[in-house]
């Protein structure tokens, strides 16, 4: 089920032409926030009084103002790890469960330069660690498919709002799958664009050299759109490139002929279920139909990329975190009769205990005498990993492959076992350490089966290919 029977942009012409207002979608969503989305705990704050302030500007607005807009009027939800001004962004932590920004991330900029009306901010894993969306301040996000299973993380509020039909699509933020796995567990499309084509300005930092924004919608079209929108250039983000996507209806018409698809060996051996194993095959099966051909490939050093997503992961995010100490903003602990004092109790009560456990992990990859020994060869295996990719998309235009190991599991299944929630990601972590974009697909799967999603990864600044074959798999499941 999904908000809109049509694309996104086929609704932001109807408020352009005045056939649709924008408060009536606004206050759809805003409803559906409160009520699917407060059931699955998907929010952690809705805008309702700012989002119909500003959806009625919006439908006071000329329509010469509207056509100039390609978002006119959609509503919005906004992984709560991104900055927007006057409404609190607090990362899913006690520590800045009251921060409200002064200023709106870039993404959120052009969201709204484009029309939009940011409706809510969803929930995610605290400061984005976590794989189930369990570890949040604010409790844990549910399946909208089967709320007694998670949603996958940490962008699973925004998975879960978009996959309950509550709002047609978010943003979230990928680590190392934070938007492609609880798409997958959602039943909707996620895509991480190449790194460097999003500004990553106004998003909290968890991991510097990984983190993306992107976006999450119900269908593959609306990514485009989204894409197109968000991805400005951006001189306040010294990594963003500068190089927007120019969205084309052509990506959407379901040919794939000619097209080499590759599906790497290391991703279909033990440990991926049976689940999962017959949902991708049928997705191969159904490119080849549309004249695309099928070729193994070998990733023959993605053995080593949990190990060496989590070594460079956390150190990084014990760097991030550093500015996170009572100071400046955000929680600080009363009682403390020394500034050290007060720097460890607010550290202590405001962090929970995977971020703690990141911090730690984190520094002590950095620390002397472990830093050779751990972050320097973590960063050499990280370039393995990527020139095993270049190799890899020499022979092949697109790589499939499996999100997940298996199906979202039950809520509380995996507490006090961090390796298995590590070991979730194993599939996902491969395309950020390379840099490369990588999109999920929800698949064919039996009625009543839980979603399961295909994953696609190709070169740097290829998006348009995941789109085009994103599509193609789309049209063979609806």
């Amino acid at each position: 089920m999904a908000f809109f029977d049509k694309p996104m942009s086929d609704i932001a012409r109807d408020v352009q032409a005045g056939k649709a207002s924008a408060r009536g979608l606004c206050a759809r969503a805003l409803e559906s926030a409160e009520g699917r989305g407060g059931e699955l705990n998907a929010f952690i704050t809705v805008c309702g009084e700012s989002a119909l302030k500003r959806a009625d500007e919006l439908d006071a607005l000329p329509p010469d103002a509207k056509k100039k807009m390609p978002l006119c009027g959609i509503p919005i939800a906004v992984k709560d790890n991104i900055c927007t001004e006057g409404i609190k962004t607090t990362c899913a932590s006690r520590i800045l469960e009251s921060f409200v920004p002064p200023y709106n991330a870039t993404v959120v900029e052009a969201l709204l330069e484009a029309g939009a009306v940011v409706v809510g901010k969803t929930n995610l894993d605290e400061f984005a660690m976590g794989s189930s969306n369990e570890t949040s301040y604010f409790g844990p996000v549910r399946n909208p498919r089967d709320p007694r299973k998670i949603p996958g993380g940490s962008s699973g509020g925004s998975a879960s709002a978009v996959g309950a039909a509550a709002v047609p699509a978010a943003l979230g933020t990928d680590t190392g799958g934070s938007i492609r796995q609880p798409s997958s567990h959602c039943g909707t499309v996620g895509l991480k664009p190449t790194y460097g084509r999003v500004s990553r300005y106004g998003a909290v930092a968890f991991a510097s050299s990984l983190d993306q924004i992107g976006p999450i919608a119900s269908n593959v079209r609306d990514i485009g759109l989204l894409l197109s929108v968000i991805s400005v250039p951006d001189k306040r983000d010294s990594t963003c490139a500068g190089r927007q996507f120019a969205d084309s209806e052509d990506l959407y018409n379901g040919d794939v002929s000619g097209l080499r698809i590759g599906m790497p060996k290391e991703y279909f051996g033990e440990g991926l279920s049976n689940e999962v194993r017959s949902a991708i095959t049928p997705a191969a099966d159904e490119l080849k139909r549309r004249g695309a051909s099928v070729v193994e490939v070998s990733l023959s050093n993605v053995k080593y990329a949990v190990a060496t997503y989590y070594i460079i992961a956390a150190a990084e995010a014990s760097s991030n975190l550093l500015r996170f100490s009572g100071v400046g903003y955000g929680f600080r602990a009363s009682g403390a009769k020394t500034l050290d004092g007060m720097y460890s109790a607010t550290r202590a009560q405001g962090f929970g205990t995977e971020v703690k456990r990141r911090i730690m992990l984190g520094t002590y990859v950095l620390s002397s005498g472990y830093y050779d020994a751990y972050y320097m060869k973590a960063a050499k295996v990280r370039t393995l990993i990527a020139n095993d990719f270049e190799r890899a998309l020499e022979s092949c235009d697109v790589i499939l492959a499996p999100v997940s190991p298996s199906p979202p599991c039950n809520l509380g299944e995996s507490d006090g076992d961090p390796l298995r929630v590590y070991l979730s990601d194993i599939y996902t972590v491969s395309a950020n350490l390379a840099g490369i974009p990588a999109m999920s697909v929800p698949c064919k799967v039996s009625k009543g089966s839980l979603p399961v999603g295909a994953q696609l990864m190709t070169s740097k600044w290829r998006e348009d290919l995941l789109l085009k074959v994103g599509s193609a798999i789309e049209s063979g499941v609806f």
